[in-house]
C-alpha cells in the first residue's frame, strides 16, 4: 500500500467526489467546514459528465487550496461527512439544505462581504452585480462585485448561481451556463 508523504505542518484536508443532476462536483472540507467545491466547466448539459477527467479537477482542487491556505495533504473520503449529506440534500429537493453548510472560502475583506452576501439570497431569488455592489456598501462598483462573485470557490454553497446580468440575463459561471440554469430552475426560479 503507497502511503501519501505530507509536507510537515500540512493541513489534511478531504475530498470527495459526488454524482449529482449536473455531473460529478469534488467537494473539499476540513471538519465540517466546506473549503471548496471543483467541476468540469461545460458548454451543454449532454456533456455534464462527457471529458471530466477526475485527476485533473482533483489535481486543480488541490492547487486551489494550497493558494489559500498553504501546504495541506489532500486525502480522499466517503461522502458520509455532514456537510456532503447536506449538499446530497439540496441535490435531492431541499433547496434551503445549503445554508446549514458551514463555509470558508478565505478572500480578500471585499470578496469576504460580497460572498457573505450571496448567501443572503434567498433560493428561487435572483441579484444583479449592480445590486450586489450596493448592498456591499460599493454602488459602482459593480464589475468588481463580478469579481468577486467570478473567484467564488464554493459553488452551489456560497450560490453565485444566484447573480444575473443587469438585463436579467445569465451570465458567467465557472461551471457553464447550462449549470446556472439548471441551479436556478431546481431552486424555483429563473432569471428575471
Amino acid at each position: 500500500m503507497k502511503r501519501t508523504v505530507q509536507p510537515k505542518g500540512a493541513a489534511r484536508v478531504n475530498y470527495a467526489e459526488m454524482s449529482t443532476p449536473i455531473g460529478r462536483i469534488y467537494p473539499a472540507w476540513k471538519g465540517n467546514t466546506l473549503l471548496a467545491i471543483a467541476m468540469a466547466e461545460t458548454k451543454d448539459r449532454g456533456s455534464w459528465t462527457a471529458g471530466d477527467r477526475p485527476g485533473s479537477k482533483v489535481e486543480a482542487l488541490r492547487r486551489e487550496l494550497e493558494r489559500r491556505y498553504g501546504p495541506i495533504a489532500l486525502e480522499r473520503a466517503d461522502a458520509t461527512n455532514p456537510t456532503l449529506k447536506q449538499l446530497d440534500r439540496y441535490f435531492r429537493g431541499d433547496v434551503a439544505a445549503i445554508r446549514k453548510i458551514r463555509v470558508d472560502p478565505g478572500g480578500t475583506e471585499f470578496q469576504a462581504a460580497i460572498w457573505k452576501l450571496l448567501r443572503t439570497i434567498p433560493a428561487g431569488r435572483t441579484m444583479t452585480y449592480g445590486e450586489l455592489a450596493q448592498r456591499a456598501g460599493r454602488p459602482g462598483a459593480a464589475r468588481a462585485a463580478g469579481r468577486a462573485v467570478g473567484s467564488n470557490p464554493i459553488p452551489i454553497a456560497i450560490p453565485c448561481h444566484r447573480v444575473v446580468g443587469k438585463s436579467g440575463s445569465l451570465t458567467g459561471f465557472g461551471g457553464g451556463l447550462p449549470r446556472k440554469q439548471w441551479l436556478l430552475e431546481h431552486e424555483g426560479g429563473a432569471p428575471r
